[in-house]
């Protein structure tokens, strides 16, 4: 089991009561090398309080490394991440009110889903009546395949436990949401159901969506695109087409392999 899994269930043994307060992020001259490799090197950039903030780059761009940074799972060689005045790498107060998800190693994978929910709904201090109503929105997202199936999270398909990852982390209703690259494994139907409850339930929480597919993020606030550890452009998705070459050919090569599959 991971710290931050650890850490994540043993904070979160505070109830949150469901509250949710401006939480903005702010990035300062964040370095972070691998040997001669510079994998992040931003001087300067903040994410305003209930942002959804799409990051997309080339394989090697510095994403995940970034994702890394902003949890405290790597050190930085310089620099900080704060969400809002606390710096993540002084303290592990934030973790009560973050939410992340990656892939299965953030769940407990020998609970059923229906385990699963119920005990983050606990911890969470949720209601039993507001705990029910969330579920009953995703019912068509779960698509009669995750509850009361008494199936174990560890054999389901690697989509499913995506939705499962993503649910449960919208449960929580965090201050801060950050997702790395979390609906590969799900179609582009169930992608869009997703990113609409995103503004629907947790509208005030700042989201933070890391993903190689643009079509996952073409709806975000403002795009992010990360080269070789650095910002290369910022805007929605209609102004980085215009001005930024590295998404122009991501969002093209992307588009031509969508229409070779037709």
């Amino acid at each position: 089991m991971s710290t931050w899994k650890v850490s994540v269930q043993a904070a979160i043994l505070k109830p949150l009561k469901n509250v949710i307060t401006i939480m903005n992020i702010i990035i300062e001259n964040l370095r972070k090398n691998f040997g001669e490799k510079t994998a992040v090197n931003i001087n300067q950039f903040e994410i305003p309080s209930g942002q959804i903030l799409g990051l997309v780059g080339n394989n090697g761009a510095g994403k995940s490394t970034l994702f890394r940074l902003m949890l405290d799972l790597i050190k930085a060689d310089e620099g900080r991440v704060l969400m809002g005045s606390t710096d993540v790498s002084q303290t592990e107060e934030w973790k009560s009110w973050t939410g992340a998800f990656v892939d299965e190693s953030f769940l407990i994978d020998y609970l059923t889903p229906d385990e699963y929910f119920q005990f983050v709904a606990r911890i969470s201090g949720t209601p039993d009546e507001e705990y029910q109503s969330f579920l009953a929105r995703f019912e068509h997202f779960m698509a009669g395949e995750l509850m009361g199936q008494n199936k174990l999270i560890r054999n389901l398909s690697a989509g499913n436990k995506q939705k499962v990852g993503i649910v449960a982390a919208m449960l929580l209703r965090p201050k801060v949401l950050i997702l790395d690259d979390s609906t590969s494994a799900v179609d582009t139907r169930t992608d869009q159901m997703i990113r609409t409850s995103f503004r629907e339930y947790i509208p005030e929480t700042t989201k933070i969506i890391i993903s190689q597919r643009i079509s996952s993020l073409m709806d975000a606030d403002r795009i992010l695109v990360l080269e070789d550890g650095r910002i290369d452009g910022v805007g929605t998705h209609e102004e980085l087409l215009k001005s930024n070459a590295i998404y122009q050919e991501v969002w093209t090569t992307q588009k031509k392999g969508e229409d070779d599959d037709e």
